[in-house]
């Protein structure tokens, strides 16, 4: 075989070559991720304080907004982003009313705050009136700044801050029962140690 006919073989096997590469790391990346647990994504700010932000209360509700020196009152707090056009968010509400109202975080001082992302007032308000409203403060997020602090990658998400206002978990996704139960209810109970 000559040079010039060598050289176009290996020349007409290159897109062969780079197409079973990446096959090869698509596989890797897939099979890599089977039996990891989506709703636990790897967070930066896991162990930092967190970001700077001040929320106006949603108006109409009756309770306070929500500000970053609120979460440095010595209680754990759960930080949740929703928003009324959010499916899931209605998914995990009744969850998050359970949370609320569990007497034994409540002696402990938990409590549940909410951040309504890029959510007109009125339809936050209307959510929370026909779903009921777990939060003991409502921070508005009308252009979603806080939720980029917080690294939001898709409401719902949910944080447990500890009292001196370190994040300890986030957990991505709607919060079901089970997920409350297993995963998220043993996440607040570390903080109050």
């Amino acid at each position: 075989m000559t040079e010039e006919p060598a050289k176009r073989s290996l020349l007409s096997a290159l897109p062969l070559i780079g197409f079973a590469v990446l096959a090869g790391l698509f596989l890797y990346m897939f099979v890599g991720r089977q039996g990891r647990d989506p709703s636990v994504l790897p967070s930066p700010l896991i162990g930092r304080a967190a970001p700077t932000f001040v929320l106006e209360a949603l108006p109409g509700s009756g309770k306070p907004g929500l500000s970053d020196a609120d979460l440095r009152q010595g209680h754990t707090t759960i930080v949740n982003l929703f928003a009324s056009w959010c499916g899931p968010c209605r998914v995990e509400h009744p969850s998050l009313r359970a949370l609320a109202d569990n007497p034994l975080l409540k002696e402990k001082g938990v409590r549940l705050v909410g951040v309504a992302y890029k959510d007109e007032p009125a339809n936050a308000l209307k959510f929370l009136s026909s779903e009921g409203d777990p939060y003991a403060a409502i921070g508005m997020d009308l252009k979603g700044r806080a939720a980029i602090d917080w690294g939001l990658t898709g409401v719902p998400e949910t944080f447990v801050v500890r009292g001196d206002g370190t994040i300890a978990y986030k957990y991505t996704g709607p919060i079901t029962e089970q997920a409350l139960r297993d995963k998220v209810l043993p996440e607040i109970e570390k903080t109050l140690h």
